[in-house]
C-alpha cells in the first residue's frame, strides 16, 4: 500500500475523536502483540469514524465509507489498510473464547480422575 493510498483513507476517514478499547486492549492497541503499527495507528486515530460506520450511528459520507461499509456486509472482500484492520479488531473482540476440558461436554464429578492409586474410604 503506497503513502499515497494511505493519505486518501485519512481524508476520507477524518475523526476528531481518539478510539480506545481499554476493555479489551488495556494497554493499547500497539502494546497489546496483535496489530501492526500502522494497524494501531488506524484504530486509534479513525476507529471512532470506523465504530460509528459499523453501528450505523452515521451515514457513509463518501465513496470510501460506503466501499467499507459493503465490506462489513460482505459484499465485497478488504482492499484497503482501513477495512483491514477493522475486521481485525472484530475478530480479535467479537469471537467468544473457547475452552476445552479434558473430559469433553460432561460435566466431571471427580470420580474420573484417577492418580494410579486406590483411595480408601473411611
Amino acid at each position: 500500500m503506497s503513502n499515497q493510498d494511505i493519505t486518501a483513507l485519512k481524508h476520507a476517514f477524518t475523526s476528531d475523536k481518539l478510539f480506545y478499547d481499554d476493555a479489551n486492549f488495556p494497554r493499547g492497541f500497539s502494546r497489546s502483540g496483535n496489530f501492526t503499527l500502522l494497524e494501531a495507528e488506524i484504530l486509534e486515530n479513525y476507529g471512532a469514524i470506523l465504530q460509528a460506520l459499523h453501528k450505523k450511528t452515521v451515514q457513509p459520507s463518501n465513496d470510501l465509507q460506503t466501499q467499507f461499509v459493503k465490506t462489513l456486509q460482505g459484499e465485497q472482500e478488504p482492499s484497503n489498510a482501513f477495512e483491514k484492520a477493522w475486521l481485525k479488531y472484530l475478530k480479535l473482540t467479537t469471537n467468544a473464547a473457547r475452552f476445552h476440558t479434558v473430559f469433553g461436554k460432561s460435566k466431571s464429578t471427580g470420580s474420573e480422575i484417577s492418580y494410579g492409586r486406590q483411595i480408601e474410604e473411611f
